[in-house]
């Protein structure tokens, strides 16, 4: 299959491949969003040297599969004892093969494995790229993890003998919805654009998820086939993608199942007191790993101004959320979804997960109002007086001293706004005003799947935002 989307990567990817100076690039990103396939598929396994580190190895097997990469080379002696001495043997294989004007590409996949306790891996490798490779121009080292956090403050944040020697970062993101129909349409997987938002709801944009989806079937027989049969495929995928990122899941997945329990976010302090301890410090580091891993947002609550105090944490990636959701008890239904269809609880879910849509779709929703140019900052806003306790989900504020407050409705056809809707919408709008004292000028919003039905109410918004424009390729 060739690479969907990705295409700001790929001419990153050039841009570096022809740099004509060394390059030490580190690859990032969630588990299963397509790194490693978009590394393989640019340079067609065109490697000079390719590892990658066993899952949960022992330092003896992650050398193991060291000295096989430095066999394909030619190399015929012992076991290293050290990970020094293993990337003195690899600059000495590497060195006949250095011509001029041609790349040497080294591609160290799951780079996080190799570095066991009491390893020494690190500096070793700090050691290899300053003693050795940046002295060759031919040299590109490509390294690549899922464990997020972990290449962050390992490799791009280095303080050692790493520190400020990355010559260049990449961050792996879920596809777009654009990006979504994109893969889906090279598998032969015909859906409507509802249908595949209905997907993304669950999935996310995971090209290993997507891949699951087989030609013919609906949104829902999908889901209940990856999540609900008796031989689903998705049944270990939670308690391994935790694992998979962080050496200690245990807290992470702790913080989590606070955060899924509270659709609008929580705050730093609201979390501490639902874990019951007291903040040492870790659970700072904690959401912050949660943030780096695409997880969790953390976002600003409007009041008089923007302050960091007022900051919420709140959970987003949606293959996430979906498990949290629905699949955290077990489910002896193996059509569960499908006997869902149009149940009250099912829409329930569709108008939260829209909500977190949008929000993963900003870019998407500037470009549709046509303010993509113009400078701005987005957040949202809770009423401390209003009885109702009154919120809007999205507010872009804008440097053209307007704001727009984003009204956010999911439906299976044209939006109907009915008399009381409209009021209660008038109602927020009127509170943000006197609550918050901004002089910008307001300009509502509507964001909805297929439009908004011209009615008696529809007249107070200035703009519409449809489900076709989140899907615009930016």
């Amino acid at each position: 299959m060739k690479v969907i989307g990705r295409k700001h990567e790929i001419r990153q990817l050039e841009e570096y491949q022809q740099s004509q100076r060394p390059e030490f690039i580190a690859l990032y990103g969630r588990r299963r969003v397509g790194k490693t396939f978009l590394i393989d598929t640019f340079f067609k396994n065109k490697f000079t040297f390719n590892i990658s580190g066993v899952i949960d190895g022992k330092r003896s097997e992650q050398m193991a599969v060291f000295v096989q990469g430095l066999r394909s080379l030619g190399y015929h002696g012992e076991m290293p004892k050290t990970w020094l001495d293993a990337f003195y043997l690899l600059s000495q294989q590497l060195e006949p093969l250095l011509v001029q004007n041609q790349r040497c590409i080294i591609f160290i996949d799951e780079l996080p494995c190799f570095d066991t306790p009491k390893s020494g891996f690190i500096r070793a490798l700090g050691h290899f790229w300053n003693s050795w490779a940046v002295k060759h121009d031919q040299i590109m080292l490509i390294v690549c993890g899922s464990a997020t956090s972990w290449m962050i403050n390992n490799i791009i944040d280095n303080h050692g003998g790493l520190h400020n020697r990355i010559t260049h970062e990449m961050h792996i993101s879920p596809f777009t919805l654009y990006e979504t129909e994109q893969f889906l349409l090279e598998k032969n997987v015909v859906l409507d654009r509802l249908a595949i938002m209905q997907l993304y709801m669950a999935l996310g944009g995971i090209p290993y998820y997507l891949d699951m989806i087989n030609a013919g079937e609906s949104a829902s027989t999908a889901i209940d086939r990856i999540f609900f049969s008796s031989n689903n495929t998705m049944g270990d995928e939670y308690q391994r993608l935790f694992s998979s990122l962080f050496r200690d899941p245990a807290p992470y997945l702790q913080i989590i199942d606070i955060l899924s329990k509270c659709r609008q976010g929580v705050t730093r302090d609201q979390i501490i007191e639902a874990l019951g301890k007291h903040d040492n410090g870790h659970i700072s580091e904690y959401l912050t790993n949660l943030i780096k891993c695409d997880f969790v947002r953390y976002y600003f609550v409007k009041t008089t101004k923007v302050k960091k105090t007022d900051g919420f944490y709140q959970l987003t990636d949606f293959f996430v959320i979906f498990h949290n959701t629905f699949l955290h008890k077990p489910v002896n239904d193996q059509h569960f979804w499908s006997n869902m269809q149009s149940s009250s609880l099912q829409n329930i879910w569709f108008g939260l997960a829209f909500e977190r849509i949008c929000m993963a779709h900003i870019e998407q929703i500037k470009h549709a109002l046509g303010i993509d140019r113009i400078g701005t900052q987005y957040y949202s806003w809770r009423s401390k007086q209003s009885v109702q306790g009154a919120q809007i989900d999205l507010i872009i504020e804008r440097a053209d001293r307007i704001i727009n407050l984003c009204e956010i409705k999911y439906s299976a056809n044209e939006y109907r706004l009915s008399k009381d809707e409209d009021i209660k919408m008038r109602n927020r709008q009127s509170d943000f005003t006197d609550e918050t004292g901004t002089r910008f000028a307001i300009h509502p919003v509507f964001i909805t799947t297929y439009g908004l039905r011209k009615s008696e109410y529809s007249g107070g918004f200035v703009a519409e935002v449809t489900m076709d424009d989140l899907f615009k390729d930016l």
